[in-house]
């Protein structure tokens, strides 16, 4: 039997939200291991001015725990 947790974490990118999930699992999977997929669950633009500073996602990425 396979047990997994979700880990909710906030990720950030001057260049685009693709590179902001990069970014999320990239840091994730230092600490987490056995990561198997991550749900996208709120994207956000940040800007100043009128103008896109960056990008925010929020996800929660799923792993399997060791017995």
């Amino acid at each position: 039997m396979t047990v997994a947790k979700v880990s909710e974490i906030s990720a950030t990118s001057e260049k685009s939200l693709d590179d902001a999930i990069r970014v999320g699992v990239a840091r994730a999977s230092k600490t987490l291991k056995n990561i198997t997929g991550a749900w996208i669950a709120d994207q956000e633009v940040m800007i100043d001015k009128g103008k896109i500073t960056g990008y925010r996602v929020r996800m929660r990425i799923t792993f399997v725990l060791k017995d």
